[in-house]
């Protein structure tokens, strides 16, 4: 099994394994009812759900995006509630192409550095593929005790994206789709546009030509090694609408053996709530 993917062959081996959590992070933008409702329906067996606004975001304050980080104590929480433990092997998943989950994975592995976190490569869509049973029932675990080891410098704030502004070693990769990094169709967010300099990369470029599974490690090396024209990783913000998105280029950049990128967890919806911050239009 890789560290950062896992098949649905090996979960489906490792259902009711009391080693391994499951996650179910399926989420709309724009219906955010959708997950928890989706999930009640039918869901891979055992399981959990995980919202994206109430889980794996904190409160909006207006200045801070769409979805910042919760207090990291409080996730350590919701975590030790789920019955994750040092040695448990968490597995995510959702219905979108994996973007929800590569939150999750992020949050874990990278924010508060739990290794043993993968995602379903191929999500809810690979699992029904293989025809793969799902069920209504929702499982109850044990408690145990998850410790968080909290890792600030794997995110990036605003002030660093503006002090970074024109800096030719630095490269921003935006995951938003191009209708709305250009500004065109914005139907999120109250402004349209991208910070100046930043680079399009649609998560959706990370998948197979069926929107499901990961495109081969040597295809996505190809392709942001060609981006990154010599910069090393370590010189890459990530960054889309609200820092949720980018999680799927910075496991795709790892996937690729390129780890070492920031996120800028605000991201879009941050930056363009202070109309002080620079905006740029087209397709940059």
């Amino acid at each position: 099994m890789s560290s950062l993917l896992v098949s649905v062959e090996v979960l489906a081996a490792h259902i009711g394994d009391p080693s391994w959590r499951v996650f179910d992070c399926r989420h709309d933008l724009q219906n955010t009812a959708y997950g928890a409702q989706a999930y009640t329906k039918g869901h891979i067996p055992g399981a959990l759900f995980l919202s994206v606004d109430d889980d794996l975001s904190g409160p909006k304050t207006g200045k801070t995006g769409r979805h910042p980080l919760p207090d990291p104590e409080v996730f350590a929480a919701r975590m030790s509630a789920c019955g994750v433990g040092p040695d448990t092997q968490v597995v995510a998943y959702d219905n979108e192409g994996n973007v929800f989950a590569s939150r999750l994975w992020w949050m874990l592995r990278h924010w508060l550095g739990h290794e043993k976190v993968a995602v379903l490569d191929g999500g809810l869509a690979g699992w029904k593929r293989a025809s793969l049973p799902l069920t209504a029932e929702v499982p109850a675990f044990p408690p145990a005790c998850f410790e968080p080891h909290l890792r600030a410098d794997v995110q990036t704030d605003a002030a660093r994206v503006l002090a970074c502004l024109g800096a030719p070693e630095i490269l921003m990769f935006d995951a938003r789709s191009e209708e709305r990094f250009s500004g065109e169709q914005e139907t999120i967010d109250p402004v349209g546009g991208h910070i100046p300099g930043a680079i399009n990369r649609f998560y959706f470029d990370n998948l197979d030509d069926a929107g499901c599974f990961f495109k081969p490690a040597a295809e996505l090396r190809e392709e942001f090694d060609a981006l990154l024209a010599g910069r090393p990783p370590a010189n890459v913000i990530q960054q889309c609408g609200s820092g949720v998105t980018a999680c799927h280029n910075i496991l795709a950049m790892e996937l690729a053996g390129l780890p070492g990128s920031s996120l800028y967890v605000g991201s879009w919806s941050e930056w363009c709530s202070d109309p002080s911050r620079p905006v740029a239009t087209g397709p940059g």
